[in-house]
């Protein structure tokens, strides 16, 4: 072996001295700790002196990025305690609800939400958990003449799991039941805000962006939440699941993650998806949105085909145990979702070559895929329908044919929907209140930049260029993120079905605000901006930092400037809401009913009737079953041109004993005539004649609600008046028909 040589003193002084030969003994040769041959001691010293430093850069930088962390979740949960809180005392203001007795809290509930509380109630009062729970499955006393299993049919997950927690934590002693439910659902929308905080901070790097996209998020609450009137909604359950579940995938798509949060965001992903898909009947619906989102990114080759296994195990797994805890839910068999996911799997089967080969193949093959993967999901979708016969489905293509203007239709549930606000189209308003809280125009930049870059991302992987993994600012390519193209897809997707249905601004408002908080901060969004522009006056780095933190401070402090007076102005105002003719009906239910009644009317009010009473009704406020849907048309009735025998026959089909006639209904009074209850009753009776474009009702018979007031026969042989206000008019059906003239 080659012996290691000092060199003589005087070299260290910086003499050139030769190297003696190899094999000689050498009386200077020193110890294997010294420096090797041509090395210097001062070299050696600063050497050592860089190595520190570096391990001192580094021990720097991992420190900035503990405390850049610890601070960014600090924020993040202050502004869900925050809003958790405002929430808290706005619902308090509005509705005086810690000054109201238990019934007026209860009736507080509207739209039929109520519902929902009863079986809180309910699980509340059972002698133990499990039977309260037996008892749900096997209910048969909410809908007269039905014996059903309430957990599968309402989605109670929420309330069961609510209810348990209240009982093992003791909690009787310290706070009320109502609080408690009205608590969790205010906690998980804390929980909701701090996902957004965590996605918008994810994807630009700082968690001003998640500030940002809170702050749009309160202001623009009509339009991202209907906490506000209507608290126990399934929407209010689910949807924070579904934005922990975005959080958890757009941190699963990033490449700049560890392996170790790699697995926290795929087990975050999993748990949440299973959650979202039990708590909310239409939550596959929202699902196959996103799942259409990522069999875009796999088509295009836009991100790791480890990862989209990873995703498609979450969503089987995931609908698989869902379809177990629901009772062997046959929705979900007939799903859109499995179908989708199914096709991708057998498609990517047989196309296994689909991203290999010039630009124009692999164009070809990408419109194959599609083809492909949709034909095998109809397909197989057909055939589920045909081993699972689902009517709802079939409902849902006719109610579609007519929205879209493919078929007209007479049908009174179809048409009923058709006039629901959710299921029309979104008013200029909604653009406007967007527009004057500055979100709208920055979004449409944000969303054209980013939708920019994508596609010159789905060109370079088409034309064969790998996508770049260790992105740099400099480069300017915020469209090869793969957690930003997600969003991109995700956004333009909810988008479009936001500008044909109102009710699906609840999913695409929110994102909107951390989709555009998340632009305004990113300073590759602005990086990428100034590479196309070719700007060489001024550094572009520079620049886009600058923008990147400049921009949304001035754009937080005119929020606080023209919005933060207005919600300390909602928190220190006191609202009237006060119903004493609700309140009088459900006293009167309560105390003078016998408890064996089945009482009808419209499916609002009769949730408010089961929630204060429990006693049984003729349906239910659940717009996703058709059944119920029928149901409810039949008790409409009353409002319609019908005899007071056709009237009486349907309400003892359905073994009613009371019926509540409500004025705001008998009398309504709209803008939008064709879309008034007694309106559509007429069309789907045949009762309207056409004029000139013109609608008008027509029959031998008066208007039932109306007749029925003035207590003449044949009326009063069949129903006879026992409640009335300004509000209600309750009639009992007569079990014996006395016939007075």
């Amino acid at each position: 072996m080659t012996e290691l040589r000092c060199r003589k003193t005087d070299a260290l002084e910086g003499d050139e001295v030769e190297d003696a030969p190899q094999g000689e003994p050498n009386p200077q040769t020193t110890d294997l700790n010294e420096p090797p041959v041509g090395v210097n001691r001062e070299d050696e010293t600063s050497a050592s002196n860089d190595g520190g430093d570096k391990e001192q850069t580094e021990d720097a930088v991992i420190l900035q990025r503990l405390v850049k962390v610890f601070f960014g979740c600090l924020a993040a949960v202050a502004c869900g305690m925050l809003y958790a809180v405002y929430l808290s005392t706005y619902h308090d203001r509005k509705f005086w609800f810690s000054s109201r007795q238990e019934l007026e809290r209860e009736i507080t509930f509207q739209g039929g939400s109520g519902l929902y509380y009863y079986y809180y109630k309910h699980m509340l009062t059972a002698p133990s958990f499990g039977r309260g729970f037996y008892e749900l499955t096997i209910d048969n006393q909410t809908v007269s003449g039905q014996t059903f299993n309430a957990v599968e049919r309402l989605s109670l997950y929420p309330e069961l799991i609510t209810s348990f927690i209240y009982r093992i934590t003791g909690s009787q002693d310290l706070i009320e039941p109502i609080y408690f439910y009205i608590g969790a659902v205010f906690g998980l929308q804390a929980v909701y805000v701090t996902a957004l905080f965590v996605s918008s901070w994810v994807m630009s790097g700082t968690w001003v962006a998640g500030m940002l996209a809170v702050a749009w998020y309160v202001i623009n609450r009509p339009d991202t939440t209907k906490v506000d009137h209507a608290i126990p909604l399934r929407d209010n359950w689910a949807l924070p699941y579904f934005s922990c579940q975005v959080a958890a995938l757009t941190g699963f798509l990033s490449n700049n993650i560890n392996s170790a949060t790699e697995m926290f965001c795929y087990l975050t992903m999993s748990a949440t998806t299973f959650t979202f898909l039990l708590v909310w009947e239409h939550s596959h619906y929202v699902l196959f949105i996103q799942g259409l989102c990522l069999f875009l990114l796999d088509s295009f080759d836009l991100v790791p085909p480890r990862k989209m296994a990873d995703i498609h195990k979450v969503y089987l797994s995931s609908m698989f145990l869902a379809y177990g805890f629901q009772f062997q839910n046959h929705a979900l068999l007939s799903c859109p979702l499995l179908s989708l996911l199914i096709s991708s799997v057998i498609a990517r089967y047989f196309q296994q070559n689909m991203k290999m080969g010039p630009l124009l193949a692999r164009l070809m093959k990408v419109f194959l895929h599609f083809y492909l993967v949709f034909t095998t999901g109809i397909t197989f979708s057909y055939l589920v329908k045909k081993l699972i016969p689902a009517s709802e489905s079939d409902f849902i293509l006719k109610f579609l044919e007519v929205k879209f203007g493919l078929n007209t239709t007479t049908d009174f549930v179809t048409n009923i929907l058709l006039c629901q606000e959710s299921f029309q189209m979104p008013s200029q308003d909604l653009f406007l209140r967007l527009t004057q809280a500055s979100v709208l125009p920055f979004y449409f930049l944000v969303l054209l930049v980013c939708l920019l870059s994508t596609l010159q991302t789905i060109y370079r992987r088409l034309s064969g260029q790998p996508m770049k993994t260790n992105l740099r600012l400099e480069d300017g390519r915020i469209g090869e993120q793969p957690e930003v193209i997600y969003h991109v897809f995700h956004t333009l997707l909810f988008g479009g079905l936001a500008m044909v249905f109102e009710g699906m601004k609840y999913l695409w408002t929110p994102y909107v605000c951390m989709f555009t908080a998340f632009g305004v901060c990113s300073p590759d969004l602005w990086m990428t901006v100034f590479r196309w522009l070719r700007l060489k006056s001024i550094h572009p780095i520079v620049l886009a930092l600058i923008l990147s933190t400049a921009v949304p401070t001035i754009i937080g402090f005119s929020l606080w400037r023209e919005y933060f007076p207005r919600v300390l102005a909602e928190l220190s105002e006191l609202q009237e809401f006060y119903d004493p003719d609700t309140v009088e009906l459900m006293n009167w239910v309560k105390t003078q009913a016998p408890v064996a009644a089945v009482f009808a009317g419209s499916p609002q009010l009769l949730g408010t009737v089961k929630l204060c009473s429990g006693w049984a009704v003729t349906s239910l406020p659940l717009y996703s079953d058709i059944n119920l849907l029928r149901r409810s048309e039949d008790t409409y009735q009353v409002y319609a041109l019908r005899s007071a025998e056709d009237v009486y026959k349907i309400l003892t089909s359905h073994k009613t004993n009371y019926v509540i006639i409500e004025e705001s209904i008998c009398n309504e009074l709209s803008h939008n005539k064709g879309c008034r209850i007694k309106d559509l009753l007429d069309i789907a009776n045949g009762h309207v004649v056409y004029d000139r474009g013109e609608i008008y009702s027509f029959s031998k018979h008066g208007r039932f609600c109306h007749e029925i007031k003035m207590n003449y026969s044949p009326y009063t042989n069949y129903f006879t008046r026992v409640f009335w206000n300004r509000s209600y008019h309750v009639y009992k059906v007569n079990a014996v028909i006395s016939f007075q003239y």
